[in-house]
């Protein structure tokens, strides 16, 4: 009932998506511990749609006869958010999309609702204070609610202030104590029952309603509600936000499902949960019910009661059916302060996420960033508009790390066969004459300048160096012709050089590269321009002497190589299986081998 108001339609609504959703979750769903239902984030992105398609009149009188017709436009358009989400799921079934909620990684996730948790805080200031005003929508919409609400603290309801404080010093020790004992309790104490049951039977004895013009609930239908269609013609206006909706309360509950199903030892199919939450989100929304996902509290609560199947949600839906169809009413004097209240507790967990940002710092500073991001972008702009930045913020991240991978020299540990990077490791050395690299990433079109950047800095693959030696080599050549011939006619044996080889051999000192290996362990793809860029930097080893050889390379990134056409600028014999055996080999060419029985991959 108290998410209802954040979705902004009756809380009765709320008692609907508490019931229809978790049926359909038992026969479909996959998580023995989740239990579905409003969850705080989910409706207040639904409210902001709500609010902007159905927005609340300067001059509205509740229980005017315009009332029930507004009541039943933000319940279509809530329904119709149901439904195109539950759409969306199962077509994102039908074509094996589970593997998309990978995309929100735990850092944007836990920003994302850290940061939805002040916007829902915020919005509850209205009904906490008894202020009766519009609910801000769109960029800066918490700003805005603050600048309104501390505008109207002249206005302010006492009565209703007062409801909301004895609530909160309730509320707030009861849930601590529940959090810090639940090893030691059987059930966790039902705080919110007990307020809501108290505060109705104060209001309805004393009168509050009338007396300080607090508002309350009001009239709450008993039995189902009759089933109706939602507003279809809003779907061209709800469709972006509705995307949105829909990749959160996926997320959300694939993520949370996936927490219990560890900690308990079963597995969760992602697709299959879009089936499950398609199909509640489908089928409720023909019965006003507004979007539904995972909810945190009372999966929490439903596992430590001892739930350990599907069918649990079968008793908490029997609880709420006894709620529609007697307890229901007697909710009538029940003051909206008393949720907002609620709601605003609920949060508890969310707010502690914070703690989690010195470890995330130790840990990773590019994913301590992406959280900064994230909960930034959500609280100063927008849930939606939030959530977006941070998603392109994080694959950002992602494509700046293989973008600036690194390349290591490797170096060789004495009498045995392993090869680490030489600037962690002091007890390795370079081999005279070879110099090894490794590179720590993919090599395609958006990293391989930086990759041509490194190579070339640590194989001194200059312009001048590459042009000179061609000098020379063309300089050779001719040499060789004008001796040739002066030598046939002159009947003189020729002593210039018999070929380029021995020319670079005799030009390149013994601390010179005469050598390169390339470690593509780590190589874990190679697209046409990474290909490409290959063959050129052989082409251009070549031509200053030095040989290009190739190990650990997978079967996808040899294949590529191979049809992009390096082998005709290599020789297939330069390419082995580790980085041994080639050292080996090209120590045996140059008749300095390491070992005695050097073994050559073949």
């Amino acid at each position: 009932m108290a998410f209802a108001l954040l979705t902004s339609v009756a809380p009765i609504f709320g008692l609907y998506t508490s019931f229809f959703p978790v049926v359909m979750y038992m026969i479909f769903g996959t998580g023995r511990h989740v239990s579905t239902g409003t969850f705080a984030v989910v409706s207040l992105m639904t409210g902001s749609v709500v609010e902007q398609l159905v927005p609340t009149p300067l001059a509205f009188n509740s229980s005017s006869s315009e009332a029930a017709d507004l009541e039943a436009q933000r319940i279509g358009v809530a329904s119709a958010v149901a439904l195109l989400s539950g759409i969306i799921m199962l077509c994102m079934f039908g074509l094996q999309l589970g593997f998309l909620s990978t995309y929100l990684s735990e850092p944007i996730v836990k920003a994302f609702t850290s940061a939805a948790a002040f916007h829902v805080t915020v919005s509850q200031l209205q009904s906490m204070l008894g202020l009766r005003l519009p609910r801000s929508t769109g960029s800066f919409s918490l700003f805005k609610t603050l600048a309104l609400v501390m505008k109207n603290l002249s206005h302010t309801n006492m009565a209703e202030l007062l409801i909301s404080v004895v609530c909160l010093a309730v509320l707030v020790p009861v849930k601590e104590v529940n959090t810090r004992y639940r090893h030691r309790l059987r059930t966790p104490i039902p705080v919110e029952i007990l307020v809501v049951i108290i505060a109705t039977c104060v209001t309805y004895f004393s009168s509050l309603d009338s007396s300080y013009n607090i508002e309350i609930v009001g009239h709450i239908p008993a039995g189902f509600p009759k089933p109706q269609l939602p507003a279809f013609h809003t779907f061209p206006a709800i469709a972006g936000d509705t995307i949105a909706i829909t990749f959160v309360g996926y997320a959300v509950s694939v993520s949370l499902a996936m927490i219990y199903a560890d900690k308990h030892g079963y597995s969760i199919h992602p697709n299959q949960e879009l089936l499950a939450h398609g199909i509640s989100n489908t089928v409720s929304s023909f019965f006003t019910c507004f979007p539904s996902s995972a909810t945190l509290a009372t999966t929490n609560i439903l596992e430590s009661a001892g739930g350990y199947t599907q069918l649990s949600g079968l008793f908490t839906s029997l609880v709420v059916l006894i709620v529609l169809l007697v307890i229901g009413p007697l909710f009538y004097f029940l003051p909206k302060a008393v949720l907002a209240c609620i709601n605003v507790t609920s949060l508890r967990q969310m707010f502690l996420q914070f703690q989690d940002l010195p470890e995330l710092w130790k840990i990773s500073k590019l994913d301590f960033m992406v959280w900064v991001i994230t909960w930034l972008s959500v609280v100063v702009l927008n849930v939606d508009l939030g959530l977006a930045i941070g998603v392109l913020f994080s694959m950002m991240t992602v494509i700046c790390r293989t973008q600036r991978a690194d390349c290591s020299v490797l170096g060789w540990a004495s009498n045995t066969e392993i090869y680490r990077p030489m600037e962690n490791h002091s007890k390795c050395y370079e081999v005279p004459g070879v110099k090894i690299l490794t590179y720590n990433g993919p090599i395609y079109y958006g990293n391989r300048s930086f990759f041509r950047e490194k190579m070339s800095r640590v194989l001194g693959l200059t312009p001048e160096k590459i042009r000179s030696r061609e000098k020379a080599k063309k300089a050779l050549e001719k040499r060789e012709r004008e001796s040739s011939v002066s030598s046939v006619e002159r009947g003189i044996a020729n002593t210039s050089f018999s070929s380029v080889n021995e020319f670079f051999e005799s030009e390149t000192s013994e601390k010179d590269v005469q050598a390169v290996l390339i470690d593509c362990s780590r190589v874990i793809f190679v697209d046409v321009a990474g290909a490409r860029l290959f063959t050129q930097m052989c082409t251009e080893c070549q031509k200053i002497g030095v040989h290009v050889y190739l190990a650990n390379c997978n079967e996808n990134v040899l294949k590529i190589l191979t049809s992009s056409g390096l082998m005709s600028h290599m020789n297939p014999q330069h390419i082995f299986v580790t980085v041994h055996d080639a050292v080996l080999y090209i120590q045996q060419q140059r008749e300095k081998p390491l070992e005695t029985n050097p073994t050559v991959w073949v």
